[in-house]
């Protein structure tokens, strides 16, 4: 028996010291040595980017200059990440080639690239956008589907001065009594007659699909009657995790693999209305919303840049910074909606979003905008590419 246990262990042993160890913000990015990255390439020729940068910049100019921004090991000052995006707007306000470009850029910055998902560093890229969806400021029995202000019952707990496991760790409930419980899930909201009380809905909306859409992508215009419209924008959640109806109907075979995406599930669930409820509440988050001057607004609290700014999982990768996606395949989509061909994207980003299902080293989300092209755009992205980052040339701060 003894001998048999021993075994055992060493058998546990041997797969634990072969497990693959989690990727953690030291380990996501890796530096690359001068003459080892890609040569970059700006398929839009630079447009939008500086407007790009320029949003990060005005979050930036917010924060402590000496707070430490990690790209991977190496810590670099909010006031270094500053100057690296100026340098940066500089050098493409000369318009470079790509041929000077590179060679500016191998000169004086310094290019980490993203671990990903594989031996390759793959990147898996998915697409968002911002709907414009009808709806009225009241309902009627043509708009009956409320779209929820923040609830008044909601609360936010940060977990972290509670105990230094728990750093970073926060937890979304209720009152009841005198504890906090879990917010109630998807199913459960839906079902609760009095909500529109607690939380104060904003805009009504014709359908069900179109809450989830908007819910899903986080921020959205709704069109009103008469021409005017609302920017609303994520204002909280019910705390729980992301679910993806995508792989539940791949799962369940009501559509393949190669056929999803996001206007496949919209197609699905319109027709077949009677599945729709079950379907949508697989996913148990719910989206809380605010009206806003001007969006859509990123996780920084500035405006995205369409074709220019990603959401990336913040706990590993530098918000705010100037990144580089290489050798993406992304559709050209002519004004119709239609997809015209693939073709291979070359650009800079700048990292000003998260999502609840962009986690880990091998996945973003990219910015399309909004409009038909944008919608058409990002509801069929879903390939591999690689992620670069780059911060300008200097001594790493000390941790």
């Amino acid at each position: 028996m003894a001998v048999r246990l021993c075994a055992v262990l060493v058998v546990l042993g041997l797969l634990a010291a072969c497990a693959p160890r989690p990727i953690t913000r030291e380990t996501a990015l890796v530096r690359i040595a001068p003459g080892h990255g890609p040569v970059f390439i700006d398929d839009a020729a630079y447009d939008q980017l500086a407007r790009g940068i320029a949003m990060s910049l005005l979050y930036l100019r917010k924060r402590p200059p000496q707070d430490i921004v990690y790209f991977g090991t190496d810590g670099y000052t909010v006031a270094h990440l500053i100057r690296s995006l100026e340098t940066f707007a500089d050098l493409i306000a000369q318009r470079p080639t790509a041929d000077q470009l590179s060679r500016m850029i191998g000169e004086r910055f310094h290019v980490y690239q993203a671990v990903g998902r594989s031996k390759q560093r793959d990147v898996l890229f998915t697409g968002y956008y911002e709907p414009i969806v009808r709806g009225s400021r009241v309902p009627s029995d043509r708009f009956p589907v409320p779209v929820h202000s923040r609830p008044a019952d909601l609360v936010e707990i940060d977990l972290s001065p509670f105990a230094q496991d728990l750093k970073g760790r926060r937890i979304v409930g209720r009152y009841t009594g005198r504890t906090v419980v879990p917010y109630p899930d998807r199913g459960q909201i839906r079902k609760e007659r009095d909500f529109d009380r607690k939380a104060t809905p904003i805009a009504w909306l014709s359908d069900e699909v179109d809450l989830f859409n908007l819910m899903v992508q986080g921020s959205g215009k709704v069109l009103f009657e008469d021409g005017k419209l609302l920017d609303i924008h994520f204002d909280g959640s019910n705390g729980h995790a992301y679910r993806s109806i995508g792989r539940l109907l791949i799962d369940q075979g009501k559509i393949s693999k190669d056929k999803m995406s996001m206007q496949a599930i919209r197609d699905y669930l319109k027709a077949h209305p009677d599945e729709a409820d079950a379907i949508m509440n697989h996913n148990p988050r719910f989206i809380f919303f605010r009206a806003i001057d001007q969006g859509p607004l990123g996780a920084l609290g500035v405006s995205l840049t369409p074709n220019r700014s990603l959401a990336v999982d913040r706990g590993l990768y530098p918000l705010a910074a100037l990144a580089y996606i290489d050798a993406l395949p992304t559709p050209r989509v002519d004004e119709s909606g239609r997809i015209v061909d693939w073709q291979a994207h070359h650009g800079f980003v700048l990292a000003q979003d998260t999502g609840s299902a962009i986690t880990g080293a091998g996945r973003a989300d990219f910015f399309w905008g909004h409009g038909v092209r944008a919608e058409t755009a990002a509801g069929h992205l879903k390939h591999h590419g690689r992620l670069y980052f780059l911060v300008l040339k200097a001594m790493p701060a000390a941790p």
